[in-house]
């Protein structure tokens, strides 16, 4: 059933997630990856349950779960990923939800600073066990050029790649915790396959370093991501062809024994399993010229889709919607009051009126849930999720204000 179809049954705005495509983008993602090699899915890009489920099932190898709240952990056991099957992640992880973590069964966590290191410790000794810890590493260097920059800078992410020599006792020693690993993740987005390799091959070198200061043998390594896919433009999802071969080659020389598994590589992707899966529907609902500017109002705006894309700005630079038709200049508009609810300046769109539908491609990662959904008050878009053609569930989320001091009670 086409999206527009979906969209005239159950209104817009409208997300169609197919299932089918994200695990055609699994296949393709484990078969660009020397044999082996885990994947994490990264619970941020979209993580409505059907489809984080779909990355799990299936024929060939499944995912598992990068997750970074208490929020992403419930979806993550709702769609049947074991707490070994997790890694939890995150700058500010709080007593309260490492403790949820470790009570669901939770034992691998990836450490952001000694500090954190420290605060994960604690909350294992809490609960009478000791788990895996990966550290994430800040490399004082990089390869690629990309779209987010995740190294080389300041930044509460990871611990300083210079720093981990004079550290390592204490990182070695924290109550509660194994070091079992490295976590790097560099770039988001990567340009081409050479940009890809070339970061992926210069974190393979920073970890076989660190390694080294640290002094003990690595059991997971975690080498990051940054698998291309377009963002909510037309276009296909990368393919990686020489990628296998430039890894194993990078591995053979810096972990020669890797191939036994020592020690265990993983990469972690977001918008690449699940970018393409998803269209956004959104119906026009006014046209008007200003000052010689045309601006084409739709029912989904900020609120419903590019809120805190994950693109380092606030909103996408541009959106394109399928058409064959004859173009125009115009500017695609939200329906809310502030003048920030563009999703696109000035592009080229097909002559639109009142009531028709637009669709909008490639828009399953970074959606609802990194979107303003509160802002103003409006219902969130409506979420499908299809498989072969056929709904498998059709779902909202709802904002619902609990109140902790009833009506006439003294506040604390």
């Amino acid at each position: 059933m086409e999206p527009t179809d979906l969209a005239r049954q159950y209104g817009t705005p409208l997300y169609v997630y197919d299932l089918d495509r994200a695990r055609a983008a699994r296949h393709d993602l484990f078969a660009s990856l020397p044999e082996g090699f885990e994947v994490f899915y990264a619970f941020k890009a979209n993580p409505h349950v059907d489809l984080v489920r779909a990355l799990r099932e299936g024929e060939g190898p499944s995912c598992k779960a990068e997750i970074s709240s208490t929020g992403e952990l419930a979806a993550a056991l709702e769609a049947g990923y074991p707490g070994a099957d997790i890694l939890y992640t995150g700058p500010g992880k709080t007593p309260e939800e490492l403790g949820e973590a470790i009570a669901a069964g939770v034992r691998t966590f990836s450490a952001e600073s000694l500090g954190d290191l420290e605060h994960i410790g604690a909350a294992a000794v809490e609960h009478g066990t000791v788990v895996d810890c990966l550290l994430r590493i800040n490399s004082a260097s990089a390869s690629a050029t990309t779209s987010i920059r995740m190294t080389g800078a300041p930044t509460q992410f990871g611990i300083d790649s210079e720093t981990v020599r004079g550290l390592a006792e204490q990182l070695r020693s924290v109550p509660g915790t194994s070091v079992a690993g490295l976590h790097l993740f560099s770039q988001s987005n990567a340009s081409d396959e050479e940009a890809l390799i070339g970061e992926l091959t210069h974190t393979i070198r920073v970890a076989a370093a660190i390694e080294e200061d640290l002094g003990i043998p690595l059991r997971l390594l975690d080498i990051g991501g940054g698998f291309s896919v377009p963002y909510a433009q037309h276009g296909e999802r990368a393919l990686y062809p020489k990628l296998r071969t430039e890894l194993e080659s990078a591995l053979d020389v810096h972990f020669p024994h890797w191939r036994e598994g020592a020690p265990r590589l993983a990469v972690e992707s977001g918008r690449y399993l699940s970018g393409d899966s998803g269209t956004l529907v959104a119906r026009v609902t006014n046209v008007k010229v200003s000052r010689g500017k045309k601006f084409v109002i739709l029912d989904a705006g900020i609120n419903t889709f590019g809120g805190m894309s994950g693109l380092g700005r606030l909103l996408p630079v541009s959106v394109q919607v399928e058409a064959d038709d004859e173009t125009e200049r115009a500017s695609l508009v939200g329906p809310l009051c502030t003048p920030g609810d563009v999703l696109g300046r000035g592009i080229d769109v097909p002559v639109l009126e009142v009531g028709d539908l637009v669709r909008i491609p490639n828009a399953g990662a970074y959606g609802p849930t990194s979107s303003l959904l509160m802002f103003l008050g409006r219902p969130a878009p409506t979420e499908v999720a299809v498989r072969g053609g056929e709904v498998v569930s059709v779902s909202r989320i709802e904002h619902v204000r609990t109140y902790r001091v009833r009506e006439g009670a003294p506040h604390a």
